[in-house]
């Protein structure tokens, strides 16, 4: 889920991950106001996929130098047919108000009113939807906010014709000062706890929820090289661990940083196009003070950014993972100023392998069987895996040669006694 905001303007891209049967798909969202045809796009899925390699949590090498010979270390990145609606008189009884109808690309799209959440879900089971128990009470409780459904399905022909086989992200824009991520309604009919991803971009900063905690993922610790070939795997289970000891009560942050420049980058910054793309329609009027400051008047001098380059975008990428027992509301955001750079790293040094014939390099060697063990202690730490098995993993120490053997001093033949 991708939300641009700016003031009390929204624009929120949706990629869902469905699997299985493109007929068996629909979504139904409420949204805080209504939506006309203009205010919904269909858009390009490889944005969002840049956007999640740009943001994501990654591994950093450092690789030791000669500690004879100390030298800068260099940092490298190394970077996954339905029936037809109630009609006329039986809508009406139900107290659903039909709104709108469009066809956006694939999608068929409805946007619903209702008086109550006993006749909303009615409507929606006789319109086809698979709404499990449970679902009045929170549809309930949107309605007595005056908020719309957006329901939306894939329109089969639509999608044939258009020779798409995946569904493509829906982006939708709107005014509302809301700023809130309705997903209590997913958790009634989800088998088991939701993964959820949030990319949050602004012009002034960090964005965070407001009625849960926002907490920091763990980041910089030094882990055993052998992660490298398991990040996937060390990952889920780091972050499956930060769950379980807040409770999943809380919402994590995994980046923060201004998409003008990063240091280092785990993938190249979005152009300005696909910003555009994901409804950043604020650059082209962007008013930035150039590096001498304000003009003469006080008043900011205008600079756009360069064509097809990154441009002053602040993004914050928000992981939750949350159930109904554990998230009883909605997410309810704030764009703050803080503009601190955060980013979700885990770091491998790898050993110097070479001579080291140096009193340095004898405490080098003193020194890095300690660090390992440190590694191991803290990759244990972070995933709740056996600290057994981690140092199995990490096999012997690498081997750090003092150098040849100084060679045997000079003597005479017949002073075979000094031996």
């Amino acid at each position: 889920m991708a939300l641009v905001r700016s003031g009390d303007r929204t624009v929120m891209t949706m990629a869902n991950d469905f699997r299985g049967d493109p007929k068996e798909f629909a979504v139904v969202i409420p949204v805080p106001t209504f939506i006309t045809r203009e205010q919904i796009e269909v858009t390009d899925k490889a944005v969002l996929d840049h956007l999640d390699a740009y943001t994501a949590p990654r591994l950093v090498e450092y690789f030791d130098p000669d500690p004879c010979r100390p030298m800068v270390m260099a940092d490298r990145a190394v970077a996954g047919a339905m029936p037809a609606a109630p009609q006329g008189g039986r809508q009406k009884s139900l107290g659903v108000t039909v709104e709108a109808r469009y066809t956006v690309g694939e999608y068929d799209i409805l946007i619903l009113s209702a008086k109550e959440s006993g006749g909303l879900e009615t409507w929606l089971r006789e319109s086809g939807y698979r709404i499990p128990s449970g679902a009045s009470g929170v549809l309930g409780s949107y309605i007595k906010q005056g908020m719309r459904f957006f329901v939306a399905r894939v329109n089969l022909k639509e999608q044939a014709e258009l020779g798409f086989t995946y569904l493509r992200p829906l982006r939708v824009s709107y005014e509302s000062p809301k700023f809130m991520l309705p997903i209590r309604l997913g958790t009634v009919n989800a088998d088991g706890p939701q993964e959820l991803f949030v990319f949050a971009l602004g012009r002034k900063g960090r964005i965070e929820t407001t009625n849960y905690r926002t907490v920091k993922l763990p980041t910089g610790t030094e882990i055993p090289g052998f992660v490298k070939d398991e990040f996937g795997a060390f990952y889920k289970a780091m972050f499956s661990e930060q769950v379980k000891r807040e409770d999943m009560r809380v919402v994590f942050l995994e980046y923060a940083w201004d998409m003008a420049w990063c240091d280092p980058c785990a993938a190249d910054p979005l152009s300005k196009e696909e910003l555009e793309k994901l409804g950043v329609w604020w650059l082209e009027e962007a008013k930035i003070s150039s590096p001498g400051g304000p003009g003469p008047a006080g008043a900011p001098v205008r600079r756009l950014p360069p064509p097809g380059g990154p441009a002053d975008v602040f993004v914050t990428r928000l992981h939750v993972r949350y159930d109904a027992t554990h998230f009883p509301e909605d997410l309810v955001f704030q764009e703050t100023a803080d503009r601190e750079n955060f980013q979700g790293r885990y770091v491998l040094r790898h050993a110097w392998s070479g001579e080291a014939d140096c009193e340095a390099g004898r405490e080098y060697r003193r020194q890095l069987s300690l660090r390992r063990e440190k590694e191991a202690q803290s990759l244990a730490s972070l995933t709740g895996w056996s600290i057994d098995e981690v140092r199995r993993k990490m096999g012997p120490p690498a081997k750090v040669s003092e150098g040849p053997a100084p060679a045997a001093a000079s003597r005479r033949w017949w002073e075979f006694w000094k031996d």
